[in-house]
């Protein structure tokens, strides 16, 4: 064991810890560690914690080499962070789920030096420094909890296979695939116990799900990525995001007008086909964003620039409800296309948390008039903030006496000054 700030509080004294023999030397730890805050721990050989060990960090423990753990690995303050600094590949194992406030991934001696066999879970943020975590290979897990996060992805550092996250809050999926960073997104769910999870693919869909098959109007599907996005406990209606990059993106998927027919499409398992889930377009941040309500396999699609708008809805995008008449709630314009009927309206804010829905929007009085119907986080009848919010439309229209659905989402803008 190297003797770097070498301070670490033993609170039991059945800790046993191996110094370093040689190339086979080994940091064991059959009792109870504990690293206290603003104290250091570090090894240079490799971490074993055994059936008997119990890890604690609330300080900073640098892991030299493989990290190991039968037994339990956790904190108590949220102080501590395992720093995983290697200059050859790092074996991350055990038989135990390993728990850490903070993370800090640096390993540049291979694209993908961290081997992940074993299960992680992130309290506070993961700092992918440097080189990839490698998830898919080694059959582990990386979850991150409720308000986990993460900083400094990258092409060269991100998570390569699946990543879950657990709790009510908005996440975006640190995930890419050969080496390439290529995230996804979920708005908060509703549920404190939800849990999801999201991986990428650089490769074309078709092994699996025919591109061919596909709704009529949608001209074109990614040929060289998709993602799938589960939960992994009850499914609700929800925003996911879906990102795109030029290296990676089909140059014929981002033909302009990008914003008019840049969509996202989901594979129906049942029916066989890609199924149009719309979407709104961000160039900036390179991002489409939707809700869905069905989950499994997602890519991005084209949607055929002559497809029949004539049944899309006219909406007034701006809301002052000061009582001048004008904009006093969030106009659609029914008399425009008056074949149209049971407009179910859903209204999320920045963070994804769905602050408003019913099933008959503008029937007696049923209208979004920047007040709350909402959920958990945000109280019901609860003036909500001036900002941007994010809307979607679903209704029923007949076309030509066939009654068909159409999906439309947007961005209206609050001013509750």
């Amino acid at each position: 064991m190297m003797k770097k700030n070498i301070v670490f509080k033993v609170i039991a004294l059945s800790m046993v810890l191996l110094p370093l023999v040689g190339t086979f030397g080994q940091t064991s730890n059959e009792g109870l560690l504990y690293v206290s805050t603003a104290t250091e721990f570090s090894t240079e050989a490799d971490m074993h914690n055994k059936t008997t060990g119990e890890f604690y960090n609330d300080g900073e423990a640098f892991i030299y080499k493989d990290f190991d753990n039968r037994g339990i690995v956790d904190f108590y303050a949220e102080t501590g962070i395992t720093r995983f600094i290697g200059t050859s590949a790092q074996e991350i194992s055990g038989d135990k789920l390993s728990t850490f406030y903070n993370v800090f991934f640096k390993n540049s001696s291979a694209a993908a030096p961290f081997h992940l066999s074993g299960d992680m879970q992130v309290f506070g943020v993961a700092d992918f420094n440097q080189g990839v975590v490698d998830v898919d290979n080694y059959q582990g897990s990386f979850l991150f909890n409720t308000d986990a996060t993460h900083q400094n992805t990258s092409d060269n550092s991100h998570v390569d296979g699946s990543v879950d996250k657990y709790g009510n809050t908005n996440f975006v999926y640190p995930i890419g695939d050969k080496g390439y960073y290529r995230f996804a997104g979920i708005a908060a769910p509703s549920s404190t116990s939800a849990m999801y999870s999201a991986k990428y693919f650089y490769e074309d869909p078709n092994t699996l799900y025919n591109r061919d098959s596909r709704e009529a109007h949608i001209a074109l599907i990614d040929a060289q990525e998709y993602w799938t996005i589960a939960p992994l406990t009850s499914e609700e209606d929800l925003l996911i995001t879906l990102s795109w990059r030029d290296v990676t993106t089909p140059q014929a998927i981002l033909e302009a007008p990008i914003a008019e027919q840049l969509h996202i499409a989901r594979w129906d398992e049942e029916a066989g086909i890609w199924i149009d889930e719309g979407g709104v377009v961000d160039v900036d941040a390179q991002t489409v964003t939707t809700n869905v309500n069905s989950f499994g396999v997602f890519t991005l699609a084209r949607v055929a620039s002559e497809s029949d708008d004539s049944f899309e809805l006219v909406v007034h995008n701006a809301i002052t409800p000061n009582g001048d008449g004008i904009n006093d709630y969030f106009v659609i314009d029914f008399d425009e296309n008056p074949n149209v009927t049971k407009v179910h309206v859903q209204i999320y804010n920045r963070w994804g948390v769905k602050v408003f829905e019913t099933d008959n929007y503008g029937t007696n009085g049923d209208v979004f008039d920047g007040y709350s119907n909402g959920r958990l986080t945000i109280n019901e009848n609860e003036r909500l903030p001036t900002g941007t919010y994010f809307y979607v439309l679903n209704y029923q229209y007949n076309n030509e006496g066939t009654f068909e659905q159409n999906k439309q989402a947007g961005y209206l803008y609050l001013n509750g000054n």
